[in-house]
């Protein structure tokens, strides 16, 4: 039986969130983020396509290499950094409970 996992989310007012996933539901952080009300826009619905659900990895969690299309999506995007990752290609998985990610600032 799956479990949630724990993802903790830093909104843009440097206020953390607690959030429990369920690993069973295919998941992503995206749709996690919407899920509970925060300011995640998600505009192409998942697909790498627009950078509205970019984040910041704020913990040591391993995660899987970038795909082609989320380091091409990042690199059109505005304030990149070393540590940037998009929310619609982190999968909800037993892998990354505890994981801790900062919501990039949203362009106006």
């Amino acid at each position: 039986m799956a479990q949630d996992i724990k993802v903790t989310i830093i909104d843009r007012d440097n206020v953390s969130h607690e959030l429990f996933a369920p690993t069973d539901m295919n998941m992503n952080i995206m749709e996690l983020c919407k899920s509970y009300d925060l300011p995640v826009k998600g505009e192409c619905g998942g697909m790498a396509m627009c950078a509205t659900c970019q984040c910041y990895l704020e913990s040591q969690t391993e995660l899987p290499e970038q795909s082609d299309a989320e380091l091409d999506m990042l690199d059109q995007a505005f304030y990149v950094k070393q540590n940037s990752r998009l929310g619609c290609q982190i999968q909800i998985s037993d892998a990354i409970d505890g994981i801790i990610l900062r919501l990039a600032p949203e362009i106006d």
